[in-house]
């Protein structure tokens, strides 16, 4: 046996055949040697000896004969318990499936059945396809080619690119809205891992615990001492963990035993341990625009094999089958559905391929029932713009009241007054009240307007916020809805001056940027209610302004800011 030296790669032992081995090809024996892989395809050159089975691992499944050979199943070296050599009993769940005989040419075969008229499709009926897992996870993206609406993070010109290209990943923060691509990225990143044999390990903040990371962590740190094999950690929701939680990944992080991917629709200023986000890069996803929900959509439908019927097809009365070419297909889709369904779902893609997989099942399942009606073979299935919005319902409005939106329609409303413009500010009025918002926080958000933006140029500003909050008390939602339209509408109308806000800012500016201790109140502004104070000058000097006719002329500032004027900002 060589050793390490004379320019030969240094030799690892296998924990599971204990054969020796070159380091370099110890990450490829160990899953062979795991898996029970006998022979394989060549392998490159100086690692002759990966092509020999070991001689002390055990063949998980032996195949029938004349059968296929199940694929073996693949085991983490550090999972609990271990590898059995015993066979499992046919018929258990640890067997291996016996592929049965195949059916006879007449019995039945995808062609029959319920959707017997419904044409094969990619191996498969279009009923076939839409069972199991919902159709935006079988859709997701395998590649950054076919990841589509985010090109101001992943696009060509972009720094993140190259280093997904590379399968370089640093630990990130995907940050935003329901269905704009966070986990479909995540999965493009786990694709790309595999094929460097990164490991990727996907856990979700909603059901995991503080031990299910520290045992990820562990594992993490075995592979990496034995095999030099990294490991990306995928938290999904990460604003689930609380802080301390949090806190476990940093040490972690800081010395590259995981590199960390978290996907978040909350703030992370808000939500994320700032020593956390100071490891990790925060990549802004941005509601999905309609243009690439229809691009989503259109790949989903070519994926199904469903054709699209344009406008001038739909008038040529293509639905009543006299277009030849379009009767030829089993299913097919309006192009104003696929618009329709694009701008409904509010730039979440997740809610607009459900919804279209919801109105696909619909309509597939009322197939056998208009078989039988018509007493034929019905070969056509057009999908209505009526199809999509009964599946949709209505559409999605994203709101959360605790969250980065909160306080964002907050804003819009507020500067939406501000710009004396009624319209938009009926619109974020109704935003927040149609996505649930306390009116009674609104109504509190209009009486600080009042003052701030109204203040002197309309004094019953205040007033009627005063009214609107009171209203809102006595009677609720949905009735008064119509009392905050009424204010806001008002106070949009009404002339502005923020005279009071900036004098009393300018005030509290200059206490805050006074040097020392504050000046005393002058003596002649001071009450004097006993005979030693009046002994001392407490009030003297002081005139009393009812008593004359003329103004008075008379200092009430401290001599340090004497001639200060806090609605110009400056001394007079």
């Amino acid at each position: 046996m060589d050793g390490a030296g004379g320019g030969r790669e240094p030799l690892v032992s296998c924990p599971v055949c204990s054969r020796e081995l070159p380091a370099p090809s110890i990450n490829l024996h160990l899953d062979r040697c795991l898996q029970g892989t006998e022979g394989g395809e060549p392998l490159p050159e100086g690692e002759e000896g990966l092509q020999q089975p070991c001689k002390k691992k055990t063949r998980l499944s032996r195949p029938p004969e004349g059968g296929r050979r199940s694929p073996p199943a693949v085991f983490s070296l550090f999972q609990k318990g271990r590898l059995s050599g015993a066979r499992a009993p046919p018929g258990s769940p640890a067997a291996p499936p016996t592929p049965g005989p195949e059916k006879p040419p007449g019995g039945e075969g995808p062609g029959t059945g319920p959707h017997a008229s419904v044409p094969e499709l990619g191996g498969g009926s279009l009923a076939r396809q839409l069972e199991g897992k919902p159709l935006a996870d079988k859709l997701r993206p395998d590649t950054l080619g076919d990841y589509m609406g985010q090109s101001q993070v992943v696009g060509e010109q972009t720094l993140l690119r190259p280093l997904l290209e590379a399968h370089e990943i640093p630990s990130l923060i995907l940050w935003g809205p329901p269905g704009c691509g966070k986990t479909t990225l995540a999965h493009i990143i786990a694709k790309g891992s595999k094929k460097k044999g990164t490991r990727f390990v996907a856990l979700s903040a909603t059901s995991a615990k503080t031990n299910d990371v520290r045992e990820v962590i562990s594992q993490a740190q075995n592979e990496k001492r034995l095999f030099k094999r990294k490991t990306i950690l995928f938290i999904d929701e990460i604003h689930r963990f609380n802080k301390s939680q949090q806190d476990t990944f940093l040490p972690h992080i800081e010395c590259g035993t995981v590199t960390l991917i978290g996907a978040t629709t909350e703030n992370p200023s808000f939500q994320v341990n700032s020593a956390l986000l100071s490891r990790c890069r925060v990549i802004v996803l941005e509601k999905l625009s309609v243009e690439a929900m229809e691009a989503i959509l259109m790949r989903a439908l070519k994926s199904l094999g469903i054709q699209i019927l344009s406008t001038d097809e739909q008038h040529a009365g293509s639905v009543n089958g006299s277009n030849s070419k379009i009767s030829e297909s089993c299913v097919c889709i309006e192009r104003t559905a696929v618009s329709t369904l694009a701008y409904l779902c509010d730039g979440d893609a997740r809610t607009g391929l459900n919804g279209l997989q919801m109105a696909l099942q619909a309509q597939l399942t009322q197939l056998p029932h208009q078989n039988n009606m018509h007493g034929s073979s019905t070969k056509r299935i057009v999908i209505t713009e009526d199809h999509v919005k009964e599946g949709l319902q209505r559409s999605h409005i994203l709101y959360d009241r605790a969250g980065e939106e909160h306080y964002n329609c907050i804003s819009a409303l507020h500067k939406s007054m501000r710009g004396s413009d009624e319209n938009a500010s009926l619109y974020w009025l109704a935003r927040m009240l149609e996505g649930g918002e306390d009116p009674l926080y609104v109504a509190r958000r209009l009486v600080r307007f009042a003052s701030e933006d109204i203040g002197l140029a309309d004094p019953l500003a205040l007033t009627q916020a005063v009214a609107a909050y009171q209203g809102c008390h006595f009677i609720g939602m949905p009735e008064c809805e119509v009392i905050l339209a009424q204010c806001v509408i008002y106070f949009a109308r009404a002339p502005k001056s923020i005279e009071v806000y900036s004098a009393y800012s300018n005030v509290k500016t200059c206490l805050r940027n006074h040097e020392g201790p504050l000046p005393p109140v002058p003596l002649h502004l001071r009450n004097a209610p006993t005979r030693l104070m009046k002994d001392i000058g407490y009030g003297k000097g002081y005139k009393y302004n009812p008593v004359y006719k003329e103004p008075v002329d008379q200092e009430y500032l401290p001599e340090e800011l004497k001639g200060v004027n806090f609605f110009r900002g400056s001394r007079v």
